[in-house]
């Protein structure tokens, strides 16, 4: 997998684009409402968001919620979360409510999107993102992470996770844009497109599931 730095150009890497059909079934889960969501703020700086801004009781209460209505997961099932402490809780109370035999792995490819200059701005910043997105999945103004950089480190965590491990369930717990963008990975289009697919609601789990063939 590709690192790149915020505000670095990213070319269109998506490591799934090759794969017609995957060894293990692959869940979307995002963070439940956190303190950051509450006060209305971006918050993406890993200094920031790896120690604080965690998640309020109502995200609590939705991480519960949700894992207790996750009966089609079994106790093998491996989560997979971002080491941001909003992620982290949510992950830890689903592990914890299905009783599941393996530790909460965490990885750096799963933290939210580095939003650059707008990060401890208020969130109305975000739909200025979305905007330069749909026009230019590599736009990366304001040291703004791009939406393929996203893509880029996302899809190549599922990648190594296929060659780790097989028939197994597995969880990735993150943020909401991270979550969107991976969706197109296995939708196999453009990151520029990732705020068309459904979004996901806070502590909400949805399978992934890869589009069959190479994209036209």
């Amino acid at each position: 997998m590709t690192t790149f730095g915020p505000g670095h150009f990213c070319p269109i890497v998506n490591y799934l684009l090759d794969l017609s059909d995957l060894q293990n079934q692959y869940f979307a889960m995002r963070h439940g409402k956190s303190e950051a969501n509450a006060a209305g703020l971006v918050i993406s700086d890993p200094a920031i968001g790896t120690s604080a801004y965690g998640l309020t009781p109502e995200g609590q209460d939705q991480a519960a919620t949700s894992a207790a209505a996750a009966v089609h997961l079994n106790t093998d099932t491996l989560i997979v979360s971002s080491d941001f402490l909003r992620a982290r809780q949510t992950a830890e109370i689903m592990h914890r409510q299905l009783q599941l035999k393996h530790p909460v792995r965490l990885s750096v490819a799963l933290r939210e999107r580095y939003f650059g200059d707008y990060d401890q701005k208020p969130d109305q910043h975000y739909q200025e993102i979305w905007e330069q997105d749909r026009l230019d999945a590599n736009w990366s103004g304001h040291n703004v992470e791009s939406a393929y950089a996203v893509m880029d480190r996302s899809s190549g965590l599922v990648l190594a996770l296929e060659r780790e491990f097989q028939g197994r369930q597995i969880v990735l717990t993150a943020h909401g844009d991270v979550l969107q963008i991976l969706q197109a990975a296995f939708q196999k289009v453009s990151a520029s497109a990732h705020r068309s697919l459904p979004h996901l609601s806070t502590a909400e789990i949805r399978e992934l599931q890869l589009q069959a063939g190479k994209p036209m």
